[in-house]
Formats: C-alpha cells, structure tokens, sequence
C-alpha cells in the first residue's frame, strides 16, 4: 500500500490530535479513548455507509447514522467516493461489531499544501448527508457532531429536508415505525421507575412520544442537572430508532441523544 508523504502523515496525526473527542468540559471516558493510528486507502464505499479498505477491513464511521433515505444514502456514499485513492489516517473505537465492522474516525490527507486534513465524519454531518448518533452504546465520543447538524438543518439541506418530526404528534410518528428519527417537543410528563425512566411528550401514549431512559443513563442525566423537576415542561430534541406498542417510544441509551433546547421557540421548520 502506498505511504503517505512525511508531511501529509504529519498533518493527519496533528488532525487526530485536536479532533474533540468530547464536547468541553466533559472529560472523554476510557471507551472513548481510539486506537493507534494507522494509514489506510479507501477502496470503496456501500449504499449503507460501510467503509471498505484497500487492507481489507470493513468499516464504518463512528458517531454518525448514515441516511435511511434516497437520495441521501447515494449521496453520502458519493461524498465518500471522492476520496478514493487519497490516504487516511484510522483509528478504531472498541471492538467489531456483530457484522465484523471495526468502527473508525478516519482523516483524509489533504490534496494541497494548503488545505486542511479532512475528518469523513465531520464532512458528512456539516453537509447534512449524516445525523449525529450514537448507536447502541451508552457513550457518546463525537459530541462535536451534534452541533455541526444546525446549519443543514436551517437551510433544510440533505437529510434535513423534510421537517424535525413533531414529538406531539402520535398518528405522524407512527408511520415513521423502525426508522432512525429526530424528534422536538415539549416534556410534559417524566415517570421515574426502577429500571427505566419515561419522559412523556403527551398526556396518553398514542397522542404521542414516549422516550425511556435506561438506569444508567438517567443517572448520567441527573449527573449533568436533567432531573424530573428540570425536564418538566422544557423543549426538548430526541433521537434513536423508533417503535411503535401503545403509542411511539424511543429508547435513548446515551444521554447525549437527548438536547434540551434553549429558551422558548417553535419546532424547527
């Protein structure tokens, strides 16, 4: 495989040093901490965001959800397709999935002298062609990607073309059933249990948004100040795979996956 040229392998670990791993002050958990880096070459890219590389790993990007959607998901993968050839900087998260999918945060080598080392992940997301997410686990390492999502967001671009979901609205969400969702709306109900807690977005479920919290997680949320009294009544943004029983529920296992906005204001439009 070819090598990178001193000073573009230079810039890529410089890029790997300053890429936030975790939105200040929060200090990045040992899972968050990736492995060394490694050069690689992308060999190709699937209509569902997985990394192939000329060493023959398979991969995917860490802390992103790939579009569910066309024209997005071709898209995204084109977005990716062009940086064939070019040399990345890789470093995995944690162990393969159960698809034998090594998760990765991975930095193109710049074209010119003059440009900067490009993070896959922080491209796709800046240009609405990649939500911020988490997945399954319980930690979030890219909390960085969050607030790239609102300038596409603002000017309805790529994945954010259609409108944020109405978290209120029951009989909407629900044809949204076994898709990855962005959801606002007002709290107005949380229900602390044993093993769960249920923040409600309306008073009876099928009028709408059920989000469960795990243990864990609300224990982290209390942790950060997002307590039953706080939650109450505040404009929140959730995300995570919706379900559909008594009514639409979404299960957040990271507590990043929830925002609760600032100030008063209308759903985002």
């Amino acid at each position: 495989m070819p090598r990178l040229s001193v000073p573009a392998a230079g810039c890529l670990i410089f890029a790997f040093a300053v890429l936030p791993t975790a939105a200040a002050p929060r200090i990045a958990p040992e899972s968050c901490q990736a492995s060394a880096l490694r050069e690689e070459r992308l060999a190709s890219v699937s209509p569902r965001g997985e990394l192939a590389l000329t060493s023959g790993a398979r991969t995917i990007l860490d802390g992103i959800h790939w579009p569910e959607t066309e024209p997005e998901a071709t898209q995204a993968a084109a977005h990716l397709a062009g940086l064939w050839g070019r040399g990345l900087a890789i470093s995995q998260r944690g162990e393969v999935d159960r698809w034998g999918r090594a998760r990765i945060d991975a930095v193109a080598e710049p074209v010119l002298e003059t440009d900067e080392p490009a993070d896959l992940a922080t491209g796709l997301v800046a240009v609405g062609l990649a939500h911020a997410d988490a997945g399954e686990s319980d930690v979030f390492c890219r909390t960085d990607l969050i607030k790239l999502e609102a300038e596409p967001r603002r000017d309805r671009r790529g994945i954010w073309r259609e409108p944020v979901l109405a978290a209120g609205d029951g009989p909407a969400l629900a044809t949204h059933a076994g898709t990855f969702i962005i959801a606002e709306g007002r709290i107005v109900g949380v229900g602390e249990r044993a093993e769960r807690t249920y923040l409600d977005f309306a008073r009876h479920a099928a009028d709408g948004l059920t989000v469960t919290v795990t243990k864990r997680t609300w224990r982290i949320m209390r942790e950060r100040g997002l307590t039953a009294a706080t939650l109450r009544g505040r404009l929140a943004r959730v995300r995570g795979r919706l379900e559909v029983r008594r009514g639409p529920i979404l299960e957040i296992v990271s507590a990043d996956m929830i925002e609760v906005l600032e100030g008063e204001r209308a759903l985002t439009r």
